[in-house]
């Protein structure tokens, strides 16, 4: 497909850089008017996952996968309901494991590459629903999810699913993990480091054999916490192993199905190799949009109620 750098305009004056555009929306950015219905399936590892409902009684499904320590209230997961509920189509949320106000109950919480509790989400709902339609959108790692559960099936994808798209999210997982050890990126680190460290804690009363808490106090950055925790609990070798089998970009190559990639150019969390220009120039399933502005999952559109990113991927789905 081609490759785009379509003109997302008339953000506020306020919001002047990709700093400003990814900072404001996560603290203030409100989305009201959701009622979701919860329902907790349980995983083929005798876990559970929270999934949250809004059905408005279509045909059509929407299903999305949240970002990083985010989870169905997240106001990037609340826009794109409001918005697709009010255009008359379901939306279902998964809460990946420990998000959503609850612990889950293995040793192991979520990661980038956790495709496979997407995989079990999206069985239940073939199983249990007639949905004629189902499109996927991800954010940020849940982008990530999403197009590693797609290459992953490749031929085998479930016919009902007709397109998907992503937004802000880390093609290139090592790219993407090298701007948290830039100085201007000092905010995100801490803020991402700090809700993950306190959620091994959490689960360190769950299993107290399993986290070293005097090593979780010394560790500062994310390549140690991913070599000592992350990688530790998801059978990885070390952080590099871990970021390397998880990117995307190895099985975006296999995506049978139109998916839109709309990744700001001037989003703080995103490496140079999380635009894949060269697979969306050869490869006619995927749609790399560009857009100059917009930060990571920012995107606020002056004087209304959703933002770009969220009107685009309603033009991408539906059309």
């Amino acid at each position: 497909m081609p490759i785009g750098q379509p003109n997302y305009s008339r953000y506020p004056f306020y919001l002047f850089n990709g700093h400003l555009e990814t900072i404001v929306p996560s603290l203030f950015r409100q989305v009201e008017g959701i009622n979701y219905t919860r329902e907790k399936i349980d995983t083929p590892d005798g876990d559970f996952l929270n999934l949250d409902w809004s059905k408005v009684g279509s045909e059509s499904l929407l299903l999305i996968s949240h970002g990083l320590e985010g989870d169905s209230n997240r106001h990037y997961v609340r826009g794109l309901v409001k918005l697709f509920n009010s255009r008359g189509v379901d939306v279902l949320v998964w809460n990946n494991r420990s998000c959503g106000g609850e612990m889950n109950l293995q040793p192991i919480l979520y990661h980038h590459g956790a495709s496979y509790d997407l995989d079990t989400t999206i069985k239940h709902v073939l199983k249990n629903h007639s949905y004629k339609n189902i499109y996927l959108a991800g954010i940020s790692m849940g982008g990530a999810q999403t197009l590693n559960y797609m290459g992953e099936k490749g031929a085998d994808l479930p016919t009902q699913i007709k397109k998907a798209a992503v937004y802000s999210t880390p093609c290139n997982l090592p790219s993407s993990a090298a701007t948290l050890k830039e100085r201007r990126n000092v905010f995100y680190k801490k803020r991402f480091l700090g809700k993950l460290k306190n959620k091994m804690k959490l689960k360190a009363e769950q299993f107290p054999d399993l986290v070293d808490l005097d090593l979780l106090e010394r560790v500062d950055n994310f390549d140690d916490f991913d070599t000592y925790f992350t990688a530790k609990l998801h059978g990885f070798t070390d952080a590099d192993d871990f970021y390397q089998t998880v990117s995307p970009d190895q099985r975006m190559p296999s995506i049978p199905i139109e998916t839109l990639v709309l990744n700001a150019l001037n989003d703080p969390l995103l490496g140079p190799e999380c635009y894949p220009v060269d697979l969306a120039s050869k490869k006619s399933e995927i749609l790399l949009e560009m857009p100059e502005r917009g930060g990571h999952t920012g995107f606020v559109v002056r004087g209304e109620e959703f933002t770009w990113a969220e009107h685009r991927l309603w033009d991408f789905l539906m059309s």
